[in-house]
């Protein structure tokens, strides 16, 4: 509504709904936050949403309406995005001849209504509306489209595909198969519903007698609606056209990777198919780049961590590391430091098994050990390419991690992942892998431990009582934390989160500045627990207490910190 701040102001001064101090406070404060003022206004409480929906109808010289009793026409929707709806914020409220009615929160988006009538091909009627409910009945409406998969299934139902005799299929017959209108709207809606739901995988899996088809959302894997067992081998086709994978081959594994554009995002797919007993189980990865941290701000971390942190990355050399279980969110932070670190003047180069997200700038190597492409090889080739800061995927053995400290202490900045539970747990690895601890002390400057955890929704999010019979149970002891003036809550469940109780991840993060203390420990041989505790006294949050301080500003639940570091 950026477009009409101006005239809406007019509206709320000349009716004394505002002040222009008031006026002038929020502008400056929607300046800093590159927010519109109108909904700088409504968060401070300045006027009330209603109000600003009568200013914004006055000023556009349109009717009023209000949509808490609305409910869409689903028909009347069909041929329109719901995506590029909230985009725009507009509901399509009636249709009359060659007329449609849209409810927008900005009724001076005239490309908007354009849009519209472009796609609709009829003369569009504007009303205002207040933005809250029309995103209140988006969100629904986009949340009820999740059923889409089970309407196209049910039509399929009887489409007659003998699993028996796929292997006696020759290539035409199976690529007509995989080509087959059915098969194309099931896996286009399989994709879609996977979007929808913001899962980071979808698994395809053959069963005995069925197929099970599952999302991982937030970490956790749920089922959903599958196609008959009897599309398994079309479904599996369709993917490997897709993915330019052989698909006569069903004998061996097969990894390939494809992009698609759906709900205004264009997101790589990457797909991994292995043979097992009963057929081929599919996992199609979701890599969506638009979802990645701009940097390390937007990590999350507490202002100790992230000071550690960025400090660490100003370094001209050194070697950093970040370690946790697969699926712990690695990846993601080290792409968000490259984004820190990638400028002009800086030569950045990767060695990664895959890669996973493409980066502008950055110069990318996939390792192919079938042509002798390793991380070790790969990274002696790097080390000749006058680099300035290197990112190796993972140190998997000794000669890796041997060549890593070496480009550490001749000048490089090396980032890279191990798994291990703790950030002090990085020190035993490189010794495990036979690195002397001296070269450790002198190329380490920080080692980093994350785990990611699921947060409440905050639809429907419920206070509680302190857990601390809870934390007992689980051999935390209460009286180590201060609980005074923390509000603690509980998953519920609602329409929004998909009656999960939970919505999107964030990390927590247990990172261990290598000083000079620390150093000196290494270099004595002393233990992890040693070190740990040593870095815990020069201020360093473990992953438990990092954990129980979000769960103290309300952000997730107790259970689900003590789930994600019932390791540590």
């Amino acid at each position: 509504m950026a477009r009409s701040a101006s005239y809406i102001k007019d509206i709320l001064l000349n009716n004394r709904r505002l002040t222009e101090d008031q006026w002038a406070e929020a502008s400056l404060q929607a300046e800093d936050e590159a927010r519109p003022v109108e909904a700088v206004l409504v968060e401070m409480a300045l006027v009330s949403q209603n109000v600003l929906t009568l200013a914004a109808a006055e000023a556009a010289n349109m009717a009023p309406i209000r949509l808490s009793h609305f409910s869409p026409d689903h028909e009347m929707l069909v041929n329109l995005p719901a995506p590029t709806l909230l985009r725009h914020k507009m509901m399509p409220i009636a249709m009359c001849g060659k007329s449609l009615t849209v409810a927008m929160a900005d009724p001076f988006n005239i490309m908007a209504v354009d849009e519209l009538a472009g796609l609709t091909g009829l003369k569009i009627v504007s009303v205002v509306a207040s933005q809250a409910e029309i995103t209140t009945l988006l969100e629904q409406l986009i949340q009820n489209e999740g059923g889409q998969l089970q309407e196209i299934l049910n039509d399929v139902e009887d489409v007659e595909l003998d699993i028996e005799s796929m292997d006696d299929l020759n290539l035409e017959e199976m690529l007509e198969i995989a080509e087959d209108a059915p098969v194309i709207r099931v896996v286009n809606s399989i994709l879609v519903e996977g979007l929808q739901k913001g899962c980071s995988d979808i698994h395809v899996e053959p069963m005995e007698k069925t197929m099970r088809l599952r999302y991982r959302i937030d970490g956790i894997l749920y089922e959903t609606p599958s196609p008959p067992i009897s599309m398994l081998a079309a479904i599996s086709s369709r993917i490997k056209i897709m993915s330019n994978m052989d698909i006569a081959e069903r004998r061996v594994p097969q990894d390939g990777r494809f992009k698609i554009k759906a709900l205004d995002k264009a997101v790589d797919i990457r797909v991994s198919v292995l043979p097992t007993v009963h057929g081929e189980k599919i996992v199609m990865r979701i890599l969506d780049k638009a979802s990645l941290p701009p940097g390390v701000g937007s990590l999350g971390l507490d202002d100790h961590s992230c000071e550690k942190f960025m400090e660490a990355l100003r370094q001209p050399y050194g070697m950093l590391f970040v370690t946790g279980p697969t699926g712990s969110g690695k990846t993601t932070t080290l792409y968000s430091a490259l984004q820190e670190l990638n400028k002009e003047g800086v030569n950045i180069i990767t060695i990664e098994d895959p890669v996973e997200y493409q980066l502008k700038g950055v110069n990318q190597v996939q390792t192919n050990t079938q042509v002798g492409l390793s991380f070790a090889s790969g990274l002696r080739a790097i080390l000749r390419q006058d680099p300035d800061i290197v990112l190796v995927g993972e140190v998997r053995d000794t000669e890796t991690a041997s060549i890593c400290v070496q480009a550490a202490l001749t000048g490089h900045l090396v980032l890279s992942t191990l798994h291990t539970n703790d950030a002090s747990g990085a020190i035993d690895r490189l010794m495990n892998m036979g690195i002397e601890p001296f070269m450790i002390a002198s190329s380490l400057i920080l080692a980093q431990a994350q785990r990611l955890y699921r947060k409440l929704c905050p639809a429907c999010k419920e206070p509680t009582d302190a857990p601390e019979e809870f934390l007992r149970t689980n051999g935390v002891d209460p009286s180590q934390y201060n609980f005074s003036g923390a509000t603690f809550f509980k998953a519920v469940g609602c329409w929004k989160c998909s009656d999960i109780g939970y919505r999107n991840r964030g990390a927590i993060m247990e990172i261990m500045e290598i000083d000079g203390r620390v150093r000196q420990m290494i270099n004595d041989g002393r233990t992890s627990n040693e070190i740990k505790n040593e870095a815990e006294k020069s201020g360093m949050l473990n992953l438990r207490r990092a954990g129980i301080r979000q769960a103290t500003t309300g952000v997730t639940s107790i259970e689900e910190i003590i789930r994600v570091t019932s390791s540590h």
